[in-house]
């Protein structure tokens, strides 16, 4: 048996697999946790992969291994291959002025055309920006800039800082590298390859950037003959790989954020800069859309209606398609899709017959999926076709939430079983490129439903959402 390991290393925590390449059957796993905050020092991420390495029995076994890791993360090395300051994760929001800077400086149309997206807080290239600006000592020092999943897979082939006893191999910088599904989040990269112009603004200098890689390439080998250390990638194209999806697949995630990518055969570029036209995994394109207010949609209102999640799917599904007229339009934490980051949450058409428990449920977990099929519906303004919805994430698994997204989206919508996707699609990497063939492994579902649609849940929600809109743009 030739065995492959595959790692996602997540805001919250690194999960690595060790999988049969031949079949995908799961021999071991390990986990370990990183620190909170929106900031880390990637040492932690160092120490997590490890831990998480011994939990899952090691890698002397392992014949190649690829890391799928949170994208956008900025880590900034000096010439010494020294991190410089903790790393800005995707979530640190304080580049958002940046963003603004560099938009009026180049353009939306044009960010979009050189590299498929138009910066936002959450890039690279805008918190490099914001570095540049806020720490412009620091900036000064940068000689190199990798991703979280690059600077792992390099710190896994042995190098690193000159007086680490973990990298033997010392601070070569030109060794990072990383793949065209984590380059294209930077807001520096496009079809074309890096656009060092681009890199130049944010930063205020040029600097070592990962050569990017193919799908099925290797960076190179762990130290002393070890495990081959394959491209990885970004974790929504990891999860895609992990699900074997295809073009005409809709990956929809409900997690702590939502997600809405696809993946389809040619580039996407969105100069309203709605949908983000990354790449995946594969050697095609990933455009995607990502909702702030997600699962917690449904910690909220159950918190509220004093229930635990299995409680307030069977209230759900106790009301009619509608919830009698309530609607929830849930921008609790502001929102990026629409771009609203100033906006509230809104419950609106309540009456004395229509407050119930059943309805509130049930508006919360159509709002929450609303936003979301509005999101489908931008990924597909932009000539992308969806055949079938994969609907994976925590949520996932109550079965109102199931049926209630038959009922909002209007194609089938497939439920994998419970799985770490992202560190199965960073495996089926390491297969790939120890075998040359795209592994065949299989993908379990959970439920399957047919398209089901009520136009009163869309109709009604979109009537109330632009109201809200409209109030945040005031």
């Amino acid at each position: 048996m030739t065995l492959v390991a595959g790692v996602d290393s997540s805001t919250q925590s690194c999960k690595v697999v060790v999988r049969d390449a031949a079949t995908g059957a799961l021999v071991r796993s390990g986990r370990a946790a990183h620190p909170d905050g929106t900031e880390v020092d990637p040492q932690a991420w160092w120490e997590a992969l490890r831990a998480a390495i011994t939990e899952a029995g090691g890698l002397d076994d392992v014949a190649a291994i690829a890391v799928a890791g949170q994208q956008h993360g900025m880590v900034v090395l000096d010439d010494a291959g020294r991190v410089i300051r903790p790393a800005l994760l995707w979530n640190d929001t304080r580049s958002a002025g940046a963003a603004r800077d560099l938009i009026a400086e180049v353009g939306a149309a044009e960010y979009a055309r050189r590299t498929g997206v138009v910066p936002v807080a959450s890039f690279t290239a805008t918190k490099l920006r914001w570095l540049r600006d806020a720490e412009p000592d620091a900036a000064a020092r940068v000689a190199a800039v990798a991703l979280p999943h690059d600077w792992l897979s390099w710190r896994l082939r042995g190098f690193g800082p000159a007086d680490d006893a973990d990298a033997p191999l010392g601070p070569v910088l030109d060794e990072l590298a990383t793949d065209r599904s984590d380059a294209s989040g930077t807001a520096y990269w496009g079809a074309g390859g890096y656009d060092r112009d681009l890199l130049v603004r944010a930063l205020g200098h040029d600097a070592v950037l990962p050569r990017v890689l193919g799908p099925t390439d290797a960076a190179g080998p762990m130290p002393g003959g070890g495990a081959l250390v394959g491209a990885g990638a970004g974790d929504n194209a990891g999860a895609a790989l992990g699900l074997d999806a295809r073009p005409g697949d809709v990956v929809v995630s409900i997690g702590t954020s939502g997600t809405v990518f696809a993946v389809a055969d040619s580039p996407v570029a969105d100069a309203a800069g709605t949908v983000a036209g990354f790449a995946d995994a594969t050697g095609a394109w990933l455009p995607l859309i990502a909702t702030l207010n997600a699962a917690q949609v449904l910690d909220v209102v159950a918190r509220l209606l004093g229930v635990d999640h299995d409680e307030l799917g069977r209230l759900a599904l106790d009301a009619e398609p509608g919830a009698g007229g309530a609607v929830l339009v849930p921008y609790f934490a502001g929102e990026r899709t629409p771009n609203l980051p100033d906006a509230t949450a809104s419950l609106s058409g309540l009456t004395l017959a229509n407050t119930t428990p059943a309805n509130l449920a049930r508006a919360a977990v159509e709002g929450l999926l609303c936003g979301l099929a509005d999101g489908l519906d931008a990924v597909r303004s932009q000539g992308v076709e969806a055949r079938r919805i994969l609907l994976i994430g925590g949520a996932a698994q109550n079965p109102a939430v199931r049926r209630i997204a038959a009922q909002v989206f209007d194609v089938p919508v497939v439920v994998p079983a419970p799985g770490e996707y992202v560190a199965d699609g960073a495996a089926r990497q390491a297969a790939w490129t120890l075998t040359g063939e795209r592994p065949a492994w299989p993908v379990e579902l959970a439920a399957e439903l047919p398209p089901d649609p009520r136009g009163i849940i869309r109709a009604q929600y979109a009537e109330r959402a632009a109201d809200v809109a409209e109030a945040a743009i005031r």
